[in-house]
């Protein structure tokens, strides 16, 4: 098939990427690589059947002229992390909104089948253990620009949703809750490559707030496959599906973790939101996903553990720093 993916540098992209090609899908990547970085795709840099085009999903033209002709699109570019939707609030929105927009009418325009990345973040402050897809949000006040990214998304489902019983559109939307993997970068705020390359610097892992917030982690390699399917799968279509791990832990005891994983002398210390994040940020104390409906639809079974993907982490940085000090 012919296969549009937005965001294709980024990390979850750039394994995408890497999947579709090795099916043998004709692939056309867009990304401004604002996050995304070309160094993601080098592994199949040169490949004959993809084509890596720079540019924005704000720009409604070149969106509509790469997904035509396209049998599926996979939309995962967006705006992510805690900095940069902090930092740059107004622009996020921009893209995760009106971005969002170009990418589903051109999919219902071509007739193309779309996956849209959406996000945990969509329950807000639900703790309940075990979020299904039809439990309710809790989310803080708009004016805080912490729900900024969970607004935009729960706009972009609702969009998404119309699309389908308005316009005949055939998708499905991705709830991923927190995946972790190889390429992923702490600069934006990601915790686990954050502790990693602190605890390989022998630094102090800084965790926010109490440490006490419990969080689970899925290994992107786990998560691609589950990707794949779905969008093959018209009882899919029209649903949002929750794609994650159920493995709960403390963020205090990640950190020991990685710690122990890397064998460092860091410690741990210990940061308010406030000074963090400013005065604009809340954050929930517990997250733990129902991913009954992967199962069901697509056979989803996230099989690496939470220390595979620490050591997983670990590699991929360590790899890294050995490439940037050869060269």
């Amino acid at each position: 098939m012919k296969v549009f993916v937005t965001g294709a540098a980024g990390f979850i992209g750039s394994h995408l990427v890497e999947e579709l090609l090795a099916g043998g899908h004709e692939v056309t990547g867009l990304d401004d690589l604002s996050t995304g970085r070309l160094s993601n795709l080098r592994a199949v840099d040169g490949h004959p059947g993809f084509r890596l085009v720079q540019g924005s999903i704000l720009d409604q033209g070149l969106v509509g002229e790469l997904t035509a002709g396209c049998q599926q699109v996979y939309h995962l570019a967006a705006a992510v992390g805690a900095f940069v939707i902090r930092d740059r609030t107004l622009e996020s929105l921009r893209t995760n909104i009106h971005g969002t927009e170009n990418v589903v009418e051109a999919a219902a325009s071509s007739g193309a089948v779309l996956l849209a990345a959406s996000t945990s973040e969509i329950y807000g402050k639900n703790m309940k253990p075990g979020l299904s897809e039809d439990d309710d949000r809790i989310i803080g006040s708009p004016l805080k620009s912490r729900w900024s990214y969970a607004e935009a998304k729960a706009i972009d489902e609702s969009l998404i949703d119309a699309y389908c019983r308005e316009r005949d559109l055939k998708a499905v939307i991705i709830r991923f809750f927190n995946t972790v993997g190889p390429r992923q970068t702490g600069r934006y705020g990601m915790v686990i490559p954050r502790f990693t390359a602190q605890a390989l610097a022998g630094e102090p892992l800084t965790v926010y707030g109490t440490g006490d917030q419990i969080r689970c982690f899925c290994h992107v390699h786990d998560v691609i496959p589950a990707l794949t399917r779905l969008i093959a799968t018209p009882a899919a279509y029209g649903r949002a599906v929750n794609v994650g791990n159920n493995e709960p832990t403390s963020i205090n005891d990640l950190a020991k973790r990685v710690i122990a994983a890397t064998d460092s002398a860091s410690v741990v210390t210990h940061t308010p939101y406030l000074a963090a994040y400013g005065s604009g940020y809340e954050d929930m104390q517990r997250r733990i996903p129902d991913c009954t409906l992967a199962r069901t639809l697509c056979g989803f079974t996230p099989r690496r553990t939470l220390d595979d993907i620490i050591e997983a982490v670990i590699g991929d940085q360590q790899a890294a720093s050995g490439a940037t000090a050869a060269s």
